[in-house]
């Protein structure tokens, strides 16, 4: 059973972001503000759920949160900035949309930076332990799904309605075959012998 409540603070956030390590798309983070009696037996880690569950948990979490936000970070900021920055910088927007604003925030992994004087606390694998940062999972998760699988429209030979971006051998033989696109992270090692790419805008 995950936890409401890390801190003790009842304005506490947990945030948590998707897409990480793929190859083409934006980073997304999520943050979420919980009520206190919040009770969910499904929710979980999002990597732990099926897409049909998550499809399911976005809406009770968006209806029950006190409140609710995600980011999208895209590839060129990414290239500039790093995945790493970009990430925290996903879920620093996202906090940042909060109202009322969290008196303390709980971040899944090990990596954040200090935000407006509020208190923070990382938590290794927090999307499994925590309620909030395990709804900032699916959040995260499925908006930034919904995006992958409106670009797979315009691009569908990468089938990103299936790998969402991430480096299946499906996806970086696409990439060897049809090159590039606009969506890809160039700062990315996008193929393991990192072949000359042809730039598809």
């Amino acid at each position: 059973m995950l936890s409401i409540n890390h801190s003790g603070n009842i304005l506490e956030c947990g945030t948590d972001e998707a897409g990480r390590g793929c190859l083409a798309g934006p980073v997304t983070a999520a943050a979420v503000i919980l009520k206190p009696n919040f009770k969910n037996d499904i929710l979980n880690d999002s990597k732990q759920l099926s897409e049909k569950k998550r499809d399911l948990l976005r809406p009770i979490i968006e209806e029950d949160a006190l409140s609710f936000a995600f980011t999208h970070i895209y590839e060129a900021e990414i290239d500039k900035i790093n995945i790493l920055n970009a990430s925290i910088l996903a879920m620093q927007k996202s906090i940042e949309q909060l109202k009322p604003i969290p008196e303390f925030i709980i971040v899944d992994g090990n990596k954040f930076k200090p935000f407006k004087n509020i208190p923070h606390e990382t938590i290794i694998k927090g999307d499994g332990k925590y309620l909030s940062i395990a709804a900032a999972s699916v959040l995260a998760k499925t908006y930034r799904d919904d995006y992958m699988n409106k670009i797979h429209e315009e691009f569908p030979m990468y089938n990103w309605k299936q790998n969402k971006g991430y480096p299946t051998k499906e996806h970086r033989a696409a990439i060897k075959k049809y090159g590039a696109t606009k969506y890809h992270r160039k700062s990315f090692k996008l193929l393991p012998e990192q072949l000359e790419l042809n730039l598809k805008l």
